[in-house]
């Protein structure tokens, strides 16, 4: 008879008892250990790409291969986008400016999916130059003041301007309550819970905003006002990061212009962590892609970056980013196109860098290089520029399919897929699910190091540290019956010591027979990540280290995996315990890695889950649920969701509790 009740209440909350930190194995700094050892995979994969960056700039030749690489890998990165159809643009108001007029315009970036824009067209005879303009994370998004200056400033300076609003922001929020106003508290947050759900379908919030930009360039050249042969781009902060993908994506836009974004990779998700959701996409570690190389595809194309020295944008990093683009213009013979302004203050598009951006935009597209001065603008509220009259897309129109409906509605497209992946041999699709965690068949032996013992309650438990090639230090508690018939491996979400604390629980576990293992998977118990390290917004505990993981390819759910398995495989060689039935208990963010386990090794007997998501499909239909991060596999729902897996591993293999 197995105590459920009592275990639901020790996964809920402590029991009383003496210090848990007695019962800790490893006698390290742990907090910080699960993101030093990914930090070190991401720099390994940048010094590889370093090396091919190096070889490349010995030839024009060369680069031109790196070029049409990067391009490839960062459309492989993107999966697939959506369908191409009418854009249906409407103009739903105008209003007029000084020497130019505003006209709000609304069009559908794919079917039933609505793009809010505002056109400033200058007064005179066309056809003009033209510049799409990409907003950052203020929820006014194109109605912001620095974002209407630059777009007038560039107006009065004869160029057509597209200013777009992003997903998430203005007019086009796409997680609502049941009064039509936003879920969440900005943009940021709504990019991050977005792009979770739509990285389990292939695709993420980059992929999606960049086929809004896509569709509104579509939009720009169907404009009769507009030279198609001179469109250039500029962005600012979140739309900086938008200018710089979109640079080596559409071969379109002519000029680049990103503001207050370009850095690297490495040092930020080394210094900082990770930022919201819309600069994110799953592998780019993988593919080593850096910053730097969307800009380096779109070369020899004229670019100007934008920085503020005391930007909390790492300023080094724009450094560093810089000079490798002048070693590759320089390579292509183009220095002349490329420069970079920086301006003593922070963070924005601000009157000195909107004056040095529409000067570079003059000089490449009209011949002239001189400097371009502001002056006094007059700027609109936010709801005169609105071009819906609701305020919201989804409020204005009926059967409007938000981003979130979009991936439901991928994942019941999927299921057909789903179904033929396991209808495949078993060892094929056990080898298909292993590629999508990134787990390899490790040949290193576990090394089991003693670590002394705890005791409570006369309840002895030796402290073992396991230690495998390449992975993070494992520790796990161990108790033994007189004689052990079978072993319950337990891994509880909320850390081993819990389970520890209740020498009640291990005792009735003893006297059935069990020699009682638990064991903390990494980033879980005493190598969990410190909570001010995670900004709560993004509503996830361990948001830095599962996105550095999803970053360099290594989902944290392979990597738990991988835990589980180095545990299995210890098991096997302890001589107590060798050849024993191995029954697994696993809670919470345990849950998932535990049934991908049993799914892959048949030395699992059998395996109860507690407090566990029982599908993916979970997450598409609520998607501002906490941690789910946690159980991101990029793409997995074209192959298997949650309860393939129990159908793979045998129904009566797993019992959920």
């Amino acid at each position: 008879m197995r105590p459920y009740f009592f275990i639901l209440f020790l996964l809920l909350g402590t029991v009383p008892g003496f210090s848990q930190k007695a019962f800790n194995v490893l006698d390290w700094k742990t907090d910080v250990s699960v993101n030093t050892h990914l930090v070190q995979q991401m720099q390994d994969q940048y010094e590889q790409r370093r090396a091919e960056l190096t070889k490349a700039l010995a030839s024009q030749r060369g680069m031109d291969a790196y070029q049409r690489e990067v391009r490839r890998k960062f459309r492989t990165l993107l999966g697939e986008q959506p369908t191409r159809g009418p854009l249906n643009p409407k103009i739903t108001g105008q209003l007029q400016g000084d020497a130019y007029r505003i006209e709000k315009v609304v069009y559908e970036s794919f079917p039933r999916h609505h793009v809010t824009a505002n056109l400033y067209v200058p007064r005179g005879k066309g056809p003009f130059p033209a510049a799409l303009l990409l907003c950052g994370h203020e929820d006014a998004a194109k109605a912001t003041e620095s974002y209407q200056k630059t777009a007038i400033l560039l107006a009065k300076n004869g160029f057509v301007v597209l200013v777009v609003d992003p997903i998430s922001q203005s007019e086009r929020h796409q997680l609502l309550d049941a009064s039509g106003k936003p879920r969440t508290r900005g943009g940021t947050t709504e990019h991050t819970l977005l792009n979770e759900s739509s990285n389990l379908v292939g695709t993420s919030a980059p992929a999606y905003e960049l086929w809004d930009n896509v569709r509104s360039m579509d939009y720009l050249v169907s404009r009769r006002e507009v030279d198609t042969t001179k469109i250039g781009c500029l962005g600012n902060s979140g739309g900086a990061i938008q200018a710089i993908y979109f640079a080596a994506y559409d071969p379109r836009v002519k000029l680049v212009v990103p503001c207050s974004y370009l850095a690297t990779r490495e040092r930020t998700l080394e210094l900082t962590g990770p930022a919201d959701g819309c600069a994110q996409i799953p592998g780019e570690g993988a593919a080593r892609l850096e910053m730097s190389d969307y800009l380096i595809a779109a070369a020899p194309r004229p670019i100007l970056v934008l920085a503020g020295r005391f930007d909390f944008i790492d300023y080094r990093g724009t450094e560093i980013a810089f000079n490798e683009l002048k070693q590759v213009y320089a390579t292509l013979g183009a220095p002349q196109k490329l420069q970079l302004f920086t301006y003593d203050d922070g963070h924005g598009i601000s009157q000195p860098k909107r004056e040095a951006a529409v000067t570079w935009f003059r000089k490449w597209f009209y011949n002239d290089s001189r400097p371009v001065k502001e002056g006094a603008l007059q700027v609109f509220t936010g709801k005169d520029l609105f071009a819906t009259t609701s305020g919201q897309v989804q409020n204005e129109f009926p059967g409007e399919v938000s981003i979130a409906q979009r991936n439901q509605n991928l994942y019941d497209s999927l299921a057909s897929n789903r179904k033929r992946f396991l209808a495949l041999d078993k060892n094929g699709v056990q080898d298909t699910i292993r590629a999508l965690l990134a787990i390899g068949n490790s040949k290193c032996s576990v090394q089991a190091s003693p670590a002394g013992k705890a005791v409570k309650d006369s309840l002895v438990y030796d402290k073992l540290i396991l230690r495998r090639q390449g992975e993070i230090p494992l520790p796990l508690l161990i108790s033994y019956p007189a004689t052990p018939k079978k072993v319950l491996l337990w891994i509880n979400g909320k850390g081993k010591n819990i389970l520890a604390d209740s020498t009640a629980l291990i005792r009735s576990y003893r006297q059935q027979g069990y020699a009682v293992v638990l064991a903390d998977l990494r980033g879980l118990g005493e190598t969990e990540d410190k909570a001010e390290l995670n900004d709560p917004k993004y509503f996830n505990r361990e948001y830095r280290n599962a996105m550095l993981a999803l970053h360099t390819g290594h989902p944290i759910v392979g990597q738990r995996v991988t835990d589980i398995i180095t545990l299995l495989d210890y098991l096997g060689t302890n001589s107590r315990l060798s050849g024993l039935p191995i029954e697994v208990h696993a809670s919470g963010w345990a849950a998932v890695p535990a049934l991908h386990a049993v799914a892959l090794d048949e030395k699992i007997s059998s395996l109860d889950l507690y407090h566990s998501v029982r599908s993916y499909k979970e997450v598409l239909d609520d998607p501002t649920g906490k941690d789910w991060y946690s159980i991101v596999v990029p793409g997995v729902l074209k192959y298997y969701d949650l309860p393939d897996l129990v159908q793979l591993a045998g129904k009566d293999k797993v019992q959920f509790r």
